[in-house]
C-alpha cells in the first residue's frame, strides 16, 4: 500500500504537468533577445504608417524569430479574430492579432505577432467579434496568406472568452 501511495505522488506531478496549459501574452511570442527592439519599433509601425490616401498597401515589416521552444506547447493566447474560412455561422480558419484591425486597417504586425488559428468544427461566428482566448497546440509554422506572413500556427481546441482584469 505505501508502495502504491509513493508510486501515486510521484506520478501526480508529471500527469498534472503533461496536461499543463501556457497562457501566453503577445510579447511572450518574441524571443527574448529581439523584445527591446521591437518594442522600440512598435510604437513607430502603430503611429502614422497607414497613408488611407495611398493605394499601396501598408507593408509589413518580417523583422523578428519566432520562440522554436514553444513549437508542440499547448497554450492560450487572446486576440482579435480574421475570418478567413468559414460560412455565415461558423469560422474554421482565422488570424489571430494582437490588436484590433491589424492587417485590415494598418500594416500588418511582424510574423511573430500573427496566429494562423485552425478550428476543422468551426467556432460560432458570433464569438469573434471581441477579444478571445484561443486554446490549442501552437506551431512555428510560417504561413503565407493574402494578408500577410504568419510565424506560428495554432490547432484549435476551444475558445473562451477574454476576462478582462
Amino acid at each position: 500500500m505505501k508502495r502504491l501511495l509513493l508510486a501515486l505522488f510521484c506520478w501526480l506531478p508529471l500527469m498534472a504537468a503533461a496536461d499543463d496549459v501556457l497562457t501566453l501574452n503577445w510579447l511572450d511570442l518574441i524571443p527574448e533577445a529581439e523584445r527591446e527592439a521591437f518594442a522600440a519599433n512598435a510604437g513607430r509601425a502603430a503611429i502614422g504608417a497607414h497613408d488611407e490616401s495611398s493605394d499601396l498597401r501598408a507593408q509589413q515589416s518580417l523583422i523578428g524569430s519566432v520562440r522554436e521552444e514553444l513549437n508542440g506547447s499547448k497554450v492560450k493566447i487572446p486576440g482579435f479574430v480574421i475570418p478567413l474560412e468559414g460560412d455565415n455561422k461558423v469560422v474554421t480558419e482565422f488570424l489571430l492579432v494582437p490588436y484590433f484591425g491589424a492587417c485590415i486597417h494598418v500594416p500588418p504586425p511582424p510574423p511573430n505577432q500573427i496566429v494562423y488559428v485552425k478550428f476543422p468544427e468551426g467556432v460560432p461566428i458570433q464569438q469573434l467579434w471581441d477579444v478571445i482566448y484561443v486554446n490549442g497546440t501552437l506551431k512555428t509554422e510560417a504561413v503565407n496568406h493574402d494578408l500577410a506572413q504568419v510565424g506560428y500556427m495554432i490547432e484549435g481546441i476551444a475558445i473562451e472568452d477574454y476576462v478582462y482584469e
